[in-house]
């Protein structure tokens, strides 16, 4: 019986993680499939997806820089993809591009499982407004905290994300702000930072006036370039994490599209932190 195919696509991609924990989570639920990443040219995707599936791929993950590529050539596209303005998830099925966002899921699910920190009725900074912030607002919305202030350097970015988002705010009961990050006032239960200061080793784009006491300071990367934030977060008395739970719970909920499978993810986050040294 041929095994089904699935990958990873984005540009670099030999750092990515994404291949060893859809291998064991196929392992762990006794699913036959291969799975393997894919360095893509930057001009290549759309030929490169296509590729794939005349290979008989069965889906994919998309990973930086081409998730608003990925958005442009489904053929039907989540509620939560739309919202999001770009996917992480294509399944190839009949003929059909079927395109999907897991990174919301995967950012509230490690906050509210795995840190076991409900995010109901809390107040949550999210730091920035690119394609990062794009794909987790909708998800944190619907974990209906009491307050989500988006701050940006461009406070434009962060006004056009949370227009998009407002009616689904007005329905959770959340209130949503934007914010110039030179302009924050108070303190936050949550702060999440998805800006692209860890990716770039800039400094963390934010004063520390704005941490609660024993706050949850959650940087959306992993491995070396999350370290300033987290070291940040810890001198100034917050709760560090990582996006390392992100990164395997996202795939957890792609993996259930895929496969109708739910598999477990926090065993599997625990082992690739043994992998990684960091247990």
């Amino acid at each position: 019986m041929p095994l089904d195919h699935y990958c990873v696509m984005g540009h670099p991609i030999s750092h990515s993680r994404s291949p060893w924990i859809h291998t064991r989570f196929a392992e762990l639920t006794g699913q036959a499939l291969v799975y393997q990443a894919r360095d893509i040219a930057l001009d290549h995707f759309a030929h490169s997806v296509q590729s794939f599936v005349d290979e008989g791929g069965r889906g994919c993950n998309i990973t930086v820089p081409f998730k608003f590529q990925a958005a442009a050539l489904a053929s039907h596209t989540s509620e939560r993809a739309l919202l999001a303005g770009a996917c992480n998830v294509l399944t190839f099925q009949d003929g059909q591009v079927l395109a999907d966002n897991t990174d919301g899921l995967g950012l509230v699910n490690d906050i509210e499982r795995n840190l076991q920190l409900p995010l109901k009725a809390r107040r949550v900074l999210l730091l920035g407004a690119g394609g990062a912030a794009a794909g987790v607002l909708g998800p944190l919305i619907q974990a209906q905290p009491s307050h989500i202030t988006v701050a940006n350097r461009t406070v434009s970015k962060a006004s056009a994300l949370v227009a998009r988002h407002q009616a689904l705010a007005t329905l959770q009961n959340t209130e949503l702000l934007a914010l110039d990050l030179q302009a924050l006032k108070g303190d936050f239960d949550v702060i999440i930072n998805a800006t692209a200061s860890s990716l770039q080793g800039a400094g963390v784009p934010v004063a520390a006036n704005v941490l609660k006491p024993g706050a949850l300071a959650y940087d959306m990367m992993y491995g070396a370039g999350a370290q300033a934030f987290l070291d940040w977060a810890r001198q100034h008395g917050a709760q560090p994490s990582d996006g390392l739970g992100m990164l395997v719970e996202q795939a957890a909920e792609a993996f259930l599209i895929w496969r109708g499978v739910r598999p477990p993810a926090a065993q599997v986050l625990a082992e690739l932190r043994l992998v990684l040294g960091q247990a």
